[in-house]
């Protein structure tokens, strides 16, 4: 067999990375899809309704054509199945809230990842209270709908829903709430304590009000290794905060979750878990590269890495849980 031709083609596409998530951040911000979500509409007609240049909406609308979120049949364009159900404001899965703070928010961070290499220190420490409180308030609301199906999940994992008494849920770095919101859908008996930086709280307070759950929450501000825990808690959640904690303040961590648990409790860690010779899988490796130009000492790690926190915390049982998402859960129990 004819050995196949070395070029540079790949390379060359990844040069445009950049481009496919700013055009789907463009096409957010002015509103394409959900304008697009009444039918079918000609560039005219898009242009008219979203106040934009018609040269500007002819290279977003082609472009998204070409990328597969719209299509073009004539002079019309529509929305493919994934961008109506997936990138419509109005839509209860809406997945595109995390463009609206890609160019603001998290660009200008990596563009100083040359830097950050040599350093090894971040360009913006975000897992510092200040600016990286800030930093998460603007968008933890907008993450909501990519973890919801997985907290949907681990509740019912946990058999909530047949619960007879009372089931104390402890939501770490909660941002929005959503892994103990799914908790609280599921039994009128769920009780929840979370746990945030003082600017992140009243988002997960206004998203438990949303849903009526309000008085069923509990708030404690402050840094996880200071803030007051309580105690007897059935389930502990730590939603993506391990990797931007790092290895020992995450060790702390886990030691005092299991001291918040009652005995038979529940600790549910959601990751992006690379292999255990961290060729991958991609976005977890790029992932880690993410948590280089934010924090201090933030990484991505392995299942056993994590395993070996765990048991050193005094926890058993170890375990995953599929859900959807980047990595199955990691679920430990305190033995008793």
């Amino acid at each position: 067999m004819a050995k196949k031709e070395l070029t540079p083609e790949r390379i060359w596409k990844l040069g445009l990375g950049f481009a496919p998530p700013l055009i789907l951040e463009a096409a957010v911000r002015n509103g394409v899809f959900d304008i697009l979500e009444g039918g079918a509409k000609t560039l005219e007609e898009v242009a008219s309704e979203t106040g934009a240049s018609p040269r500007g909406v002819r290279a977003l609308l082609n472009a998204l054509v070409a990328l597969e979120f719209l299509s073009k049949k004539g002079e019309a364009y529509a929305l493919t199945p994934e961008s109506s159900a997936f990138l419509v404001s109005t839509k209860p899965d809406f997945q595109g809230g995390i463009f609206r703070h890609l160019s603001r928010q998290m660009l200008p961070t990596w563009l100083g990842l040359s830097e950050s290499v040599r350093s090894g220190k971040p360009v913006t420490a975000v897992n510092q209270e200040g600016e990286g409180a800030e930093f998460f308030r603007e968008f933890v609301e907008d993450l909501f709908p990519r973890a919801y199906p997985g907290a949907r999940v681990l509740a019912d994992a946990m058999g909530v829903a047949t619960a007879t008494g009372e089931v104390k849920v402890l939501d770490i770095a909660a941002g929005s709430g959503v892994w103990s919101i799914a908790f609280a859908e599921r039994s009128p008996h769920v009780r929840v304590t979370v746990v945030d930086w003082a600017p992140v709280i009243p988002v997960a307070r206004s998203v438990a009000e949303q849903r009526g759950f309000s008085d069923r929450y509990s708030f404690v501000e402050g840094d996880l290794l200071e803030a007051d825990f309580g105690s007897g808690h059935h389930v502990a959640t730590l939603g993506h905060i391990v990797h931007s904690e790092g290895e020992a303040r995450s060790r702390e961590l886990f030691r005092k979750v299991f001291a918040a648990l009652s005995p038979g409790g529940t600790i549910a860690i959601a990751e992006w878990v690379p292999n255990e010779e961290r060729t991958g899988p991609p976005p977890a490796m790029i992932f880690a590269v993410n948590m280089l130009v934010h924090t201090d000492f933030g990484d991505v790690f392995t299942l056993r890495e994590m395993s070996e926190w765990l048991e050193a915390a005094g926890f058993a049982q170890i375990r995953e849980l599929e859900i959807p998402g980047p990595s199955p859960l990691i679920l430990a129990t305190k033995p008793g």
